[in-house]
């Protein structure tokens, strides 16, 4: 298998993929490396980090679930933070949120 960062986000609400949600990836200092948005099948176009840019290290993971359920919810911006212990490894982290909360692990 090819490494690379993944994700994808479900909406539990509407029970279905979370199309249009804002993802920021930051490395451990706080910089961001990336932003990408989720598809209409609640994935981004590409990985985050391709077998090319993966590297071991600690990185963080922004879904800006608050704008996507138009505001009016609890959660805001939910981050996910992780360690890439292996970068020859592939890392998905999926996002399962509601307006309210969330739950995530890691998946293949």
């Amino acid at each position: 298998m090819t490494p690379k960062l993944s994700t994808h986000v479900l909406d539990l609400v509407r029970g279905g993929p979370a199309a249009g949600v804002r993802i920021d990836l930051l490395d451990a200092a706080g910089t961001l490396v990336k932003t990408a948005h989720t598809t209409a099948d609640g994935r981004t176009d590409a990985p985050l980090l391709g077998p090319d840019e993966m590297v071991a290290g600690t990185f963080e993971l922004r879904f800006h679930v608050g704008a996507y359920f138009g505001g009016g919810g609890f959660l805001d911006v939910v981050p996910v933070r992780f360690h890439l212990a292996d970068a020859a490894q592939s890392y998905h982290v999926p996002l399962l949120c509601t307006p309210w909360s969330y739950s995530t692990y890691r998946g293949s």
